[in-house]
């Protein structure tokens, strides 16, 4: 298999780490969606990350949609899926409050970053910033103590998502949140970033 797109992306981070974690063969094209572009439309005309192509020759987009995929290719002892529904239900919780709040740190830094400033819009900006407190405010009272990983003896996706979340949030806009704020989330950041599996996937 072979995952395209920089590890910089959380959602293409948390592809990497699970596909490490799951003990599954890749090979990491790092490409970006924009200096890039030409090189990774050859393979996905779309050009998003993530991308995975299969052994096969299959073009997968989205984080999500390839996760559900990498589950179906490893035995029940190396899935990051809990099998039981009720604590599935819960993983879900903090995987999509992780999600919302990758995809509105993405939506300020884009207004931020990509947009002329004479053109930003501050009440769209207060809107997104507001939205993103509130995913991680939640998110930090799923999240427990933070001391144990949330439901097995090792990390699953919700820990990874979690973690892969904070770290990206923390180290693109560090000024919005305190380094105290979130004391649950960042001890849970601090033990999965320790894995090898975020070691060897660190943000570029």
């Amino acid at each position: 298999m072979r995952l395209i797109g920089k590890l910089d992306s959380p959602y293409v981070r948390r592809v990497a780490i699970s596909l490490l974690l799951m003990d599954l063969p890749f090979v990491h094209d790092d490409l970006s969606v924009f200096r890039d572009f030409d090189r990774i439309a050859v393979l996905n005309p779309i050009v998003k990350a993530p991308t995975l192509v299969t052994d096969s020759g299959v073009v997968l987009m989205d984080s999500t949609l390839i996760l559900e995929l990498l589950e179906r290719l490893v035995p029940p002892k190396r899935r990051l899926s809990p099998e039981d529904p009720a604590t599935f239900i819960r993983a879900q919780r903090v995987i999509g409050l992780a999600l919302a709040s990758c995809e509105k740190t993405v939506q300020i830094v884009y207004e931020r970053q990509l947009r002329p400033a004479e053109k930003q819009h501050q009440p769209w900006l207060d809107r997104v910033e507001r939205q993103l407190r509130a995913a991680y405010g939640l998110l930090e009272q799923e999240i427990g103590s933070g001391e144990t990983w949330l439901f097995a003896d090792r990390p699953l996706q919700a820990d990874v998502t979690a973690a892969v979340a904070w770290r990206f949030t923390k180290d693109i806009l560090p000024e919005l949140f305190a380094i105290d704020s979130h004391p649950n989330l960042a001890r849970l950041a601090a033990r999965a970033e320790a894995l090898s599996a975020f070691r060897d996937a660190p943000p570029t």
